[in-house]
C-alpha cells in the first residue's frame, strides 16, 4: 500500500519549486502552491498534506483512493483533480470554500452531495461513475441549490441518468455535458433548457433522444443561445433558418386554430338560424296560408282556447279568412302557449292586452305583414 507522506509530497513538486539547502521540509511544503501526485498508486493520504497551507492546485488523479483525503488545512485550494480513483462518497469538501474546479469523474460515487458551502465552484466533472448495474447518479437538492449560485460547467456523462428535471435551478450554466445516459423526454428537455438562458454548449450524444427525428434542429430551437452541440458548431445561418421556420410554423398553427374556432361559431349560428327557419316554415305549412299569425307554444290547451276566443273581440280580427280556432288549437305543435300573435292584412301595429282568463300572463298580439302569413320565412321585426 502506497501512503502519501512528506517525502512523497516534496518529490511531487515536479521541479517547479526547489527546496533550499538550509530550508526545513515543513517550511518548504508550506509555500507550495501546486502539487503533482497523479498516478502514484496512492491508497491513503496522511495528515502531512494539511501542512500545505498555500496549496492552490492539487493533482491526485489516477490513484487508488477510496475516500476524499482530509483537506481541512487546505482552504486555499481552487483546483482539485481526483478523477479515476475509487472514491465512494463525497465528504470533507465544505472546507474548500475557494474551490472553483472539481474533478471527480471515474470514481464510484452514487450521490452528488456534501458541497453546500462551495459558493465559488464553477466547474464540476462527475462523468462515468462506476456504479452497479441499474443504478444511476442521484442529486442532493441542497447541494444543487448551493451550486446554482455559481456553477457554469457540469459534466454528468455515462451515469445512467434518465431525467435532468432537478437541474433546472442551475440557471448560470454555460456548458452541459450528459453523453451516454438514458435521456429520452424531449418535452422535459425543453423545460430545462428554457431555464438555462446562458447555455452556449451542450453534448447529449448517446442518449435515446439523440435518435429522434430532427433531434439537432429541435434542440437548437429550444435553446437559442447555443453555439456548439455534440462537438459541432452551430452557424448563425443555420440558427436563423431554424428560427424563421419555427416562427412560420407557429403562425400557421395559430391561423388554423383561429379558423377552427371561427368555423365552429359560424356553424353554431347557422344551425340555430336554420332551426328557427324550419320551425317558422313548419308552422306556416301546418296552418295554411290563412294563418292569423305566428303562435308561440307554452300554455295548456284550455287556456290557449280561451285566449283565442277572447282575441276575436279585436275589431280587425277578420274571422272570415281564418281557420277555426278549434282546428288550430288541436294541432300538436301548439298545445301550450304563453302568448299569441295574429295577422291583420291592413295594420302593422303591435297590441298587448291583459287576459283576465290567464292571471299573471300578458297576451301579445303582433300584427305582421301578409308575406309572412302566406309562407314567407322572414321573421317579424
Amino acid at each position: 500500500m502506497v501512503r502519501l507522506t512528506m517525502d512523497l509530497i516534496i518529490r511531487g513538486t515536479s521541479g517547479y519549486a526547489k527546496k533550499k539547502r538550509d530550508e526545513s521540509s515543513q517550511h518548504f511544503i508550506k509555500r507550495l502552491t501546486h502539487l503533482y501526485l497523479e498516478d502514484r498508486n496512492i491508497e491513503e493520504v496522511s495528515d502531512d498534506l494539511t501542512l500545505c497551507r498555500n496549496l492552490m492546485v492539487l493533482y491526485i488523479y489516477d490513484n487508488k483512493l477510496t475516500k476524499i483525503p482530509n483537506l481541512n488545512g487546505n482552504g486555499n485550494l481552487t483546483h482539485l483533480y481526483m478523477q479515476n480513483n475509487q472514491i465512494t462518497k463525497m465528504e470533507g469538501l465544505n472546507a474548500l470554500q475557494k474551490l472553483t474546479k472539481l474533478y471527480l469523474g471515474g470514481n464510484c460515487i452514487s450521490v452528488l452531495e456534501g458541497m453546500d458551502k462551495l459558493s465559488f465552484l464553477q466547474e464540476l466533472h462527475m462523468e462515468n461513475q462506476k456504479l452497479p448495474t441499474g443504478e444511476k447518479l442521484l442529486f442532493d437538492p441542497r447541494t444543487l441549490i448551493a451550486l446554482s449560485r455559481s456553477l457554469q460547467m457540469f459534466d454528468v456523462s455515462g451515469n445512467g441518468i434518465d431525467s435532468i428535471y432537478d437541474l433546472q435551478c442551475l440557471q448560470l450554466l454555460t456548458q452541459f455535458t450528459a453523453n451516454d445516459n438514458l435521456l429520452s423526454n424531449m418535452k422535459e428537455l425543453a423545460v430545462v433548457l428554457g431555464s438555462w438562458p446562458h447555455l452556449w454548449r451542450i453534448d447529449l450524444a448517446g442518449n435515446p433522444l439523440s435518435h429522434k427525428a430532427k433531434y439537432r434542429d429541435r434542440i437548437i430551437i429550444m435553446a437559442p443561445s447555443l453555439e456548439m452541440m455534440d462537438g459541432k458548431e452551430i452557424t448563425d445561418t443555420a440558427k436563423k433558418f431554424l428560427q424563421n421556420w419555427q416562427a412560420s410554423r407557429e403562425a400557421a398553427k395559430r391561423k388554423h386554430e383561429l379558423g377552427h374556432q371561427n368555423g365552429s361559431s359560424y356553424a353554431h349560428i347557422a344551425a340555430t338560424g336554420n332551426g328557427i327557419e324550419r320551425r317558422l316554415t313548419g308552422a306556416a305549412k301546418c296552418l295554411g296560408n290563412d294563418v292569423p299569425g305566428y303562435i308561440m307554444p307554452a300554455l295548456p290547451r284550455k287556456q290557449f282556447q280561451e285566449v283565442l276566443a277572447r282575441s276575436t273581440s279585436h275589431p280587425n280580427s277578420g274571422q272570415s279568412n281564418h281557420k277555426s280556432y278549434s282546428e288550430i288549437s288541436s294541432h300538436p305543435r301548439y298545445l301550450d302557449t304563453s302568448s299569441v300573435a295574429y295577422q291583420d292584412s291592413t295594420e302593422s301595429e303591435t297590441i298587448s292586452t291583459q287576459s283576465s282568463a290567464i292571471p299573471g300572463h300578458k297576451l301579445s298580439v303582433i300584427k305582421m305583414g301578409s308575406d309572412f302569413a302566406h309562407g314567407d320565412n322572414t321573421e317579424p321585426s
